[in-house]
């Protein structure tokens, strides 16, 4: 029996070859699988026996990925897809239609803001975006047309964190699911569906992976919504495409199933055997990786609350952080609820020099690279109002939890002393540069 998170990130949904011994995951690099006889063949295809038969739809090496992250969030079963957006987007297909809504906090990702205001209205879903810590407004604005309620674990850039037990209950007494975005805690810090969430989606590009080159998603089906009693008719009755009931058919994994045939199936955004490969090579290491985020990212924060040129400091981990309560409730390492918590590898910071001292930090640090990405080993620098969220408007970027001075920072697991030593070069730089070109006059920008 595989018990422990560490061990199950190194054992989940895989044994050594039966064949040849080998220990490591292989890689079947295949398109199509073989039928044995024309009935296997037509019954595969009627989903009335399970097997493989095209790697749009699975594959053996993907398996191994999806059964290990299902094991690690605590799932029934996942579906591994091309990348975070995938998982989204498959979710999203499955379960709303035209005519209905999705209620999502406004603290979110400027990708998932973009999709959901951008892309689900092209296809007839409303968005009903409400203040991430307001419960009365999300009771307020779900009703019998809402298809989900949408929240992140760690919200994209403010790092608030929800009360989502609260939250569920709010959502389940509407009989619509609750869906997490859990891409900045990770199952090691964070497993929603253990407090009232009914599916989770990932980034595995990110912690999960860990190493900067291989994009991914995964959507993990909790188990737990009686589908049956709520009106969704890709689950539930005579499926659309099938002619089959998904939760007579597989019962608590319908949700699952009913991704990977109706939206892996149909829009070919799967995750291909050899990324998936690489996944889990990364996944192995995730307990460890995280620890080292974890501790990095306090001592940085630490170091940037003293700082002269940092106006302000965004950290789950400070009694400050408007939802530090939530943050130590529901994340941390420790599956037995006990111990100190963990606060994520994230953290936010403004200069108090403004909105062209927050760019031109990014550009002056030499350990910590910028770009557009999150989750790497190494340290990662963004300006989010120019990049992550420059589709958003400034009203918008607001109500996301970010302001013009703002710098996001990805804390890698580097020796902390280089880390802080690179950001305190570059800040100082930034400042002094932004300084000169105002002569002097550079405002401090919005604190928090």
């Amino acid at each position: 029996m595989v018990d422990g998170f560490h061990t199950r990130s190194l054992h989940a949904g895989q044994e050594p070859d039966e064949t040849t011994g080998a220990r490591a995951p292989p890689i079947y690099q295949t398109t199509s699988y073989a039928f044995g006889d024309a009935d296997r063949a037509a019954d595969l295809y009627a989903l009335e026996a399970d097997g493989d038969v095209y790697s749009r739809i699975s594959n053996p090496t993907t398996r191994i990925l999806e059964e290990r992250l299902a094991a690690l969030e605590g799932g029934v079963a996942a579906v591994a897809t091309a990348s975070g957006m995938a998982a989204l987007d498959s979710a999203t297909s499955v379960l709303a239609s035209a005519g209905d809504n999705v209620v999502a906090s406004s603290d979110m990702y400027g990708g998932t803001a973009t999709y959901l205001t951008k892309m689900a209205t092209r296809r007839g879903v409303e968005i009903r975006v409400v203040d991430t810590l307001d419960y009365d407004a999300f009771a307020d604005r779900i009703d019998e047309d809402t298809a989900f309620v949408h929240v992140e674990t760690i919200a994209n850039p403010s790092l608030k964190t929800p009360d989502f037990e609260r939250l569920a209950d709010i959502a389940h007494a509407n009989a619509a699911p609750l869906v997490v975005d859990n891409t900045f805690a990770t199952p090691y810090l964070c497993r929603p569906l253990e407090h009232g969430a009914d599916i989770v989606w990932e980034s595995t590009t990110k912690w999960i992976h860990g190493s900067g080159t291989t994009v991914g998603g995964i959507l993990v089906d909790g188990g737990t919504f009686p589908w049956e009693h709520a009106d969704y008719d890709e689950l539930s009755g005579e499926n659309p495409a099938f002619g089959i009931d998904f939760v007579e058919r597989y019962g608590e994994a319908a949700f699952g199933n009913a991704v990977r045939q109706r939206a892996l199936r149909t829009l070919g955004n799967q995750q291909s055997p050899f990324d998936a490969w690489q996944t889990i090579q990364g996944l192995e290491t995730l307990p460890i990786r995280m620890q080292r985020h974890c501790e990095n990212a306090r001592a940085v924060a630490e170091f940037l609350r003293d700082h002269e040129d940092v106006a302000w400091v965004s950290y789950p981990g400070f009694e400050e952080h408007p939802t530090h309560a939530n943050a130590t409730r529901y994340l941390g390492s420790d599956e037995n609820g006990e111990g100190a918590s963990e606060y994520g590898g994230m953290v936010t910071f403004g200069l108090a020099a403004g909105f062209e001292a927050a760019k031109r930090t990014c550009e002056e640090t030499d350990l910590g690279s910028f770009l557009a990405n999150i989750g790497d080993a190494k340290t990662l620098v963004i300006h989010p109002a120019s990049t992550t969220h420059a589709q958003l408007s400034e009203e918008e970027q607001r109500a996301a939890g970010l302001s013009p001075e703002m710098v996001r920072l990805s804390v890698g697991i580097e020796d902390e002393a280089d880390v802080i030593a690179d950001l305190d070069r570059a800040i100082g730089a930034a400042t002094q540069r932004t300084q000169r070109v105002s002569g002097g006059d550079a405002k401090g920008g919005d604190s928090e």
